[in-house]
């Protein structure tokens, strides 16, 4: 089958690259040309596991290619999927939409035969009802389907996430659009992955939802961990028993410094402001949104009370800076928030992370940047750890111990056992493991 994918930022890329892996023939679009020409020289602009084999296996096959020329592309295809940034718009947290009905009239305007559109993009309830009267509006005569289709990828692991799904959420109005969708999916029939086809505002709502209830699953076990460390409990031992109820499941229940990256934030933030739209006040999402915003200088607090209160000329080691391990996405990372606090208050920062510095670059230039975790250590007052990338699970503490001024690290991943850092000297704080009350 002949797609054309428009956009190649993170959903965009990911997809068509599957898509052709699973043997259609993909064409990704982007106005930006310096991107496209680096693109197709193998050049990927986002740090994923796989993504960059995935791509130069297909584009040597000649499944894949990447143009600047959106018109081409969706004249030649049978599905045109959007995949283009819905960004928090500034001021009142609604999904700035403005990529997507721009694309809409593009593609219009290229429309060849009978054609689905598919919005791949996170898109408030009732996007798809407009990009419909969009496309028609600019070309009454197509002959077109507009249909949803949420992507449910996590970063990190988003091949496997696109290649072996939970669930498949296709939300349609014309029933000449599941014919294709079939046959855009039908690779994935053999890993059993279920496709599940609702009306195409229901596959919308999907999206948000299961976003916003992932937020309320982080921030619920947040405030447990500080009621945990007040109480003498153990946080990462309340996870693990509660999540032994298979109504809660384990995942999700980790204890940290909050959520952030692309999705939760401004996801929770868009359902919100459809709720207020509607006159719908959806307080649960709105209590997490307001523990989650107070979390980050709370955060920065645990810090300064680590080195008795006073941060001025102290030097700060940071430990992990994408908002989560294997991406090199800085979208509303914790780290951002911490070091702005910390800095104000007077400390120097410094700062090693695996994939994503280059990225950090832009949103926290002052600082310095390590080439490893053990430079990052050489004589620093505290080490924070803020992302649990795999190699900050199995550091030479020892080595760390000796590199630093002061043995102070804070934790706040829960990597390591307290216990272990107390025998090696360390001075550990981490995140709801308050000590015993007798």
């Amino acid at each position: 089958m002949r797609i054309a994918m428009i956009g190649t930022g993170y959903v965009g890329l990911v997809s068509g690259a599957c898509l052709a892996d699973f043997g259609h023939r993909v064409t990704c679009v982007d106005s930006d040309g310096d991107k496209i020409a680096a693109l197709k020289r193998g050049e990927i602009p986002i740090y994923e596991p796989g993504l960059d084999a995935l791509v130069a296996t297909n584009t040597a096959a000649g499944r894949l290619d990447f143009s600047t020329d959106l018109a081409a592309a969706v004249t030649e295809a049978e599905a045109v999927f959007i995949a283009v940034g819905t960004p928090s718009r500034r001021g009142d947290g609604h999904a700035d939409l403005s990529y997507v009905h721009a694309a809409a009239r593009e593609i219009a305007a290229a429309l060849r035969g009978f054609t689905v559109v598919i919005t791949k993009s996170t898109v408030p309830v009732g996007t798809g009802d407009e990009v419909e009267r969009l496309i028609r509006a600019a070309n009454p005569e197509a002959d077109v389907a507009v249909a949803s289709n949420p992507e449910f990828l996590r970063e990190g692991a988003a091949i496997r996430d696109f290649k072996h799904p939970d669930r498949i959420v296709a939300g349609i109005e014309d029933e000449r659009a599941r014919k294709v969708i079939d046959e855009i999916y039908r690779p994935l029939y053999l890993n059993r992955a279920p496709l599940m086809y609702t009306g195409r505002r229901t596959a919308e709502l999907i999206k948000y939802a299961a976003n916003a209830f992932l937020a309320t699953k982080i921030t619920f076990i947040n405030e447990i961990a500080d009621l945990a460390e007040r109480v003498g409990a153990d946080v990462q031992e309340v996870a693990r028993g509660i999540g032994l109820d298979n109504r809660i499941g384990p995942k999700f229940l980790h204890a940290g410094p909050g959520f952030g990256g692309s999705c939760f934030p401004k996801d929770t933030r868009a359902l919100m402001q459809t709720a207020r739209d509607h006159e719908v006040p959806l307080r649960i999402v709105e209590a997490v949104l307001a523990v989650n915003d107070a979390r980050k200088p709370a955060m920065a607090r645990k810090v300064t009370a680590a080195l008795g209160g006073e941060l001025q000329g102290c030097e700060i080691g940071v430990l992990g800076l994408a908002f989560k391990p294997n991406t090199d996405d800085m979208r509303e990372a914790p780290s951002i928030p911490l070091i702005a606090a910390l800095v104000e208050q007077g400390a120097r920062l410094r700062a090693y992370d695996p994939a994503a510095m280059a990225q950090a670059k832009a949103a926290l230039p002052d600082i310095r940047y390590c080439r490893d975790a053990y430079a990052c250590a050489e004589g620093a007052d505290a080490l924070v750890l803020v992302t649990e990338w795999e190699e900050f699970r199995a550091l030479d503490l020892a080595r760390l111990k000796a590199a630093m001024r002061r043995p102070v690290m804070v934790d706040l991943r829960n990597v390591y056992r307290p216990e272990e850092m107390a025998a090696l000297g360390f001075a550990y704080e981490s995140i709801g493991r308050g000590a015993r009350q007798r």
